[in-house]
């Protein structure tokens, strides 16, 4: 999806501070769950993704002029812990890479608890 730049995300360089791209990625992660597994399905079982781990790997500024574009992409899923991939490039510039990890997480009992079997089944038919 296109990631619009703003005055607000730059720094005095005028480059995007480092502090946006954890946004970025989480705004990315939640628009793949929006189209595959909708956050306001999971909180019907009061269920929710919980996050654990962040990496990003910066690879070139991207200033108020850039046009970036996300890409996330589920890179593993077993029982209650899943694991996603993400890249922000524009065309066959590569900005940064990245990986969050987390888990299937139920509010009442604030353990992580297994992914609805059809999601399951979905992920391995891919």
């Amino acid at each position: 999806m296109p990631i619009p730049v703003h005055t607000y995300d730059v720094d005095y360089m005028q480059i995007v501070s480092n502090t946006v791209y954890p946004k970025w990625f989480e705004d990315l992660r939640m628009a793949m769950l929006d189209k595959h597994f909708p956050l306001n399905e999971m909180m019907k079982e009061h269920n929710t993704p919980i996050l654990a781990e962040t990496h990003i790997k910066y690879m070139h500024p991207i200033s108020l002029e850039s046009k970036p574009v996300g890409r996330v992409w589920l890179s593993k899923l077993h029982a209650s812990r899943w694991e996603v991939q993400l890249e922000i490039v524009e065309e066959d510039r590569v900005y940064c890479t990245g990986s969050q990890t987390g888990y299937y997480f139920n509010l009442d009992s604030r353990r992580p608890v297994r992914f609805p079997e059809s999601l399951v089944e979905y992920y391995n038919s891919l």
